[in-house]
C-alpha cells in the first residue's frame, strides 16, 4: 500500500445538510429562582412541556419555575420504593402456589438425598 494520506471529514464539526427551507419552532424564554436569589433563564420551545425545576447555574440549588414574577407551586411527586423480591413473587403467584411448589421442591430434595445415602 502507497504512503498516502487518507482524507476524511471532521467528526462532528461539519454537518453535510443545508439549511435551505428548515423552519424552527417558536421559542420562549423561562425564568427560574433558586432559593439563593439566583435567576436562571433558559430557552424552550413554545409548545414544550416545561419542567418546573431546574439546576441553578451559580450555586446548582435546584432552582423553580416562575410565572408572572412569582414562583409556581411544585407539584407533589410520590417516590417509587423499590420493590422487593418477595413482593414482586407475590405479584406472580398467591401463597397456597407457593407453598405447593415448595413441598414439590423438598419432596424432590429429600428424594436425591436417599438415593445418594443408598449409593453409599
Amino acid at each position: 500500500m502507497s504512503q498516502q494520506t487518507m482524507r476524511g471529514m471532521r467528526l462532528g464539526t461539519q454537518s453535510l445538510e443545508s439549511e435551505r427551507g428548515v423552519s424552527y419552532e417558536p421559542r420562549g424564554r423561562f425564568t427560574y429562582q433558586c432559593s439563593g436569589g439566583h435567576f436562571t433563564e433558559m430557552v424552550f420551545a413554545s409548545g414544550a412541556e416545561l419542567p418546573q425545576t431546574w439546576e441553578c447555574k451559580v450555586c446548582s440549588k435546584t432552582a423553580v419555575l416562575m410565572e408572572n414574577g412569582e414562583q409556581v407551586s411544585l407539584d407533589l411527586v410520590e417516590e417509587k420504593t423499590p420493590r422487593s423480591h418477595w413482593q414482586m413473587l407475590l405479584e406472580r403467584r398467591s401463597i397456597e402456589e407457593l407453598e405447593e411448589i415448595l413441598e414439590e421442591r423438598l419432596q424432590d430434595l429429600r428424594a436425591r438425598r436417599e438415593a445418594a445415602a443408598a449409593k453409599k
